[in-house]
């Protein structure tokens, strides 16, 4: 499998899902609640389609899982691997248009993020990584910088820790206490990964829901980047049992 062409493809999708979510952005739109009473737009259907579509059209003949149609996921293929797509993460933020909401495109193998695709198209950014060739951000011109995570802070450092906009978690403030001292940034989407990933924050604690598509993208982001998406108990988060598809809490580590 050349991981450079399919990450090329990859990103293209998330591109054109991206193109199609800011057409509904610029405009009036309609939200829906789901049955979990989570919001649903039409750019979340209408990226979900270019995705879904365009992931089915590859010759690799790969499963998908998708936030926007769980129950068409069968299994992971023979070699353990399936799509893990999130076609607009961070519909709160798309809803309250603060520009940070992006979509999340992971190719997952034996229960890991090899291949990681994050674009954040009101920003005109993406976060590209696999497997043997490290992660890159792409910014709006065009520019590639390689992605490395700033290592543990000094002691004479504050901790630089990522928190959610939209979903603040009353078990944070304790963590936050026996991690230190520290200055907060707040952020909604799987942008909280990437920021991780970029060197410019720390730490991300996620001590709230979220699921498998939330985070599989940008996980591959941070750990290409040289960081660590672990558990509390200390463990790699992991996807190899899809029809589980609320993660644990998890802790995301801006150094190796």
């Amino acid at each position: 499998m050349d991981m450079t062409k399919l990450l090329e493809d990859v990103d293209r999708l998330a591109r054109d899902a991206g193109k199609a979510i800011m057409a509904v952005y610029r405009r009036e739109f309609n939200v829906e609640e789901k049955d979990d009473k989570s919001p649903l737009t039409e750019a979340d259907k209408a990226a979900h389609e270019i995705i879904v579509n365009g992931l089915n059209a590859l010759p690799m003949g790969i499963p998908v899982l998708s936030e926007e149609d769980i129950d068409a996921f069968p299994v992971p293929d023979a070699e353990g691997r399936y799509w893990l797509v999130d076609p607009l993460d961070g519909t709160k933020e798309f809803i309250k248009r603060n520009d940070e909401f992006t979509v999340n495109i992971a190719l997952i193998e034996q229960g890991k993020p090899v291949l990681g695709v994050v674009v954040a198209p009101a920003l005109g950014t993406a976060y590209l990584a696999a497997e043997g060739l490290g992660a890159v951000k792409v910014e709006k011109d065009g520019t590639r910088h390689t992605l490395q995570v700033a290592g543990r802070p000094d002691a004479t450092t504050p901790w630089r820790v990522v928190g959610s906009r939209s979903h603040p978690s009353p078990d944070l403030a304790d963590w936050l206490n026996k991690l230190g001292e520290h200055e907060m940034l707040p952020m909604g989407s799987s942008l909280k990964l990437c920021v991780i990933a970029e060197g410019k924050a720390d730490v991300y604690p996620r001590l709230g829901p979220t699921c498998l598509w939330d985070t599989g993208a940008a996980q591959a982001v941070v750990e290409q980047a040289g960081g660590r998406v672990e558990t509390l108990e200390g463990e790699p988060l992991g996807y190899a049992v899809p029809s589980e598809t609320l993660n644990p809490h998890f802790v995301v580590w801006g150094n190796g």
